[in-house]
């Protein structure tokens, strides 16, 4: 299938303005911007026809074609990562099979969540879109709760039914397990991983539906889907020994070089 990967990407974000600018510092020392980290994540998928970094901000802009990548203007009118990679698509002119949102504060997230979600979709014809969910460890969901604790709004937990039905996503850790957890125990809880594979024509409808009271309530996009009652294929990813974060708050930036230190990534 023929796939087109849209990293989404805005200045004038809420929780965290110039994000995508902010300087992550590797293993090495190297210090490399959001955006940048976020493209190389994006052009180390196989089976990727085409990335682009969409935006509405000429420094973001400027930034992205300081080191090579294609850049696609979108509005300001945007509200989400969603949106805008409908803007960018409509932009492009050119017809996919898919279209991948790997959205610009997941700099971590590892090539095989990408490849594993397009063959997912792929695979499931009943999808009109899918996303990666990965089973927290014990010390991740500790984590998830103390953020929860600390009024942090941290990563984001998904529930599924049969066929991996997406059911509901949230900010709040659910389902509620009532226990604890050693550090490296499988758990029940899963962390949604902030990426999507989009069919064309669900993604071209997006724009056009308003936005819920669910969505408002939990500011996450991808409940504009469920609440208009479409088929969301959460696809279950390994780590495979790999840490993952997102970046949503300050706080998040040495806790993610300190996972690229641990990792070894530069």
């Amino acid at each position: 299938m023929s796939t087109l990967i849209v990293i989404p990407a805005r200045y004038a974000s809420t929780r965290y303005p110039a994000k995508p600018l902010v300087k992550l510092t590797g293993a090495t020392g190297e210090a490399k911007s959001l955006i940048r980290r976020s493209w190389d994540a994006a052009m180390a998928v196989q089976g990727a026809d085409r990335v682009v970094v969409a935006t509405d901000d000429e420094r973001i802009k400027a930034e992205a074609e300081s080191f090579g990548a294609e850049v696609v203007m979108t509005s300001e009118a945007c509200q989400n990562g969603t949106e805008r990679c409908a803007e960018a698509y409509a932009n492009l002119g050119e017809t996919f099979d898919v279209v991948v949102n790997l959205q610009g504060d997941a700099p971590l997230t590892p090539a095989w969540f990408v490849e594993d979600l397009i063959a997912g979709i792929s695979a499931n014809p009943w999808a009109e879109l899918a996303t990666p969910v990965l089973r927290c460890e014990g010390a991740m969901l500790a984590s998830l709760i103390e953020d929860r604790h600390q009024g942090r709004v941290g990563g984001t937990t998904a529930v599924f039914g049969a066929e991996k039905r997406g059911i509901y996503f949230s900010k709040e850790v659910i389902p509620y397990t009532g226990k604890p957890y050693a550090p490296h125990d499988p758990t029940p809880v899963f962390h949604h991983v902030g990426v999507y594979a989009y069919r064309p024509e669900i993604l071209q409808a997006y724009s056009q539906w308003s936005v819920g009271p669910l969505e408002t309530l939990e500011g996450l996009e991808q409940l504009r889907f469920i609440e208009n009652g479409r088929a969301v294929l959460c696809v279950e990813v390994e780590a495979r020994g790999r840490q993952f974060w997102e970046l949503n708050n300050p706080s998040d930036v040495s806790r993610i070089e300190e996972m690229m230190l641990e990792m070894g990534i530069s």
